[in-house]
């Protein structure tokens, strides 16, 4: 059965680390009545300046402390499993999850990274691609795995790179086109969620 029904929305939490526009938008399309999840919960690993689009919409959120990450992964999967959330969309989170708190969430664990993967895992992207001549970069979403965006990839948008960006002006761009794929790669997945 598709879940699409405005009642039967899937349970869904959002990690965030910082502005947290990804999240802003995600929080909007669920409110759409054929979208098919509902942010029940945000996490984040600091105090996010993304935090604000949660407390806005009256979204329940955490700020939980990975000084000890195995006690932290604790409290988040007592959280999830208190709050019955089965889905987790990583947006810009900082922190890695451990291989046995991934394994619990199989194939419900997906993030949208700033490039077209398998190309420049981690951090700093942009500047990679401006570094490297590259015509084209975007963004890719992906399940998540023990290794580092290294998942399944679910679904990938091309940005062309003018002779003119720089990694602010590149990462505007891909910036863009994150806001329309996320939504789009979760509605693609969400049959078998």
């Amino acid at each position: 059965m598709k879940k699409l029904a405005g009642f039967n929305k899937i349970k869904t939490a959002v990690f965030i680390s910082g502005r947290g526009s990804n999240l802003k938008n995600l929080i909007n399309f669920s409110k759409k009545k054929n979208f098919p999840i509902s942010i029940n919960l945000v996490i984040s690993n600091k105090k996010a300046k993304g935090l604000k689009f949660a407390k806005k919409n009256k979204i329940e959120n955490k700020i939980i402390n990975f000084s000890n990450s195995k006690k932290a992964e604790k409290t988040i999967l007592n959280l999830l499993n208190k709050r019955k959330i089965t889905f987790i969309c990583l947006a810009g989170f900082m922190k890695i999850l451990s291989a046995s708190f991934i394994k619990k969430f199989k194939g419900k664990i997906i993030n949208i990274h700033p490039s077209l993967l398998p190309k420049y895992k981690g951090l700093n992207t942009h500047k990679k691609a401006i570094k490297n001549n590259d015509k084209f970069s975007g963004c890719t979403v992906h399940y998540v795995s023990p290794k580092l965006d290294s998942g399944k990839i679910i679904i990938k948008k091309k940005v062309r790179i003018s002779k003119k960006d720089n990694a602010i002006s590149l990462e505007k761009k891909v910036l863009k086109k994150e806001y329309i794929l996320y939504p789009l790669a979760i509605k693609k997945i969400s049959i078998n969620l």
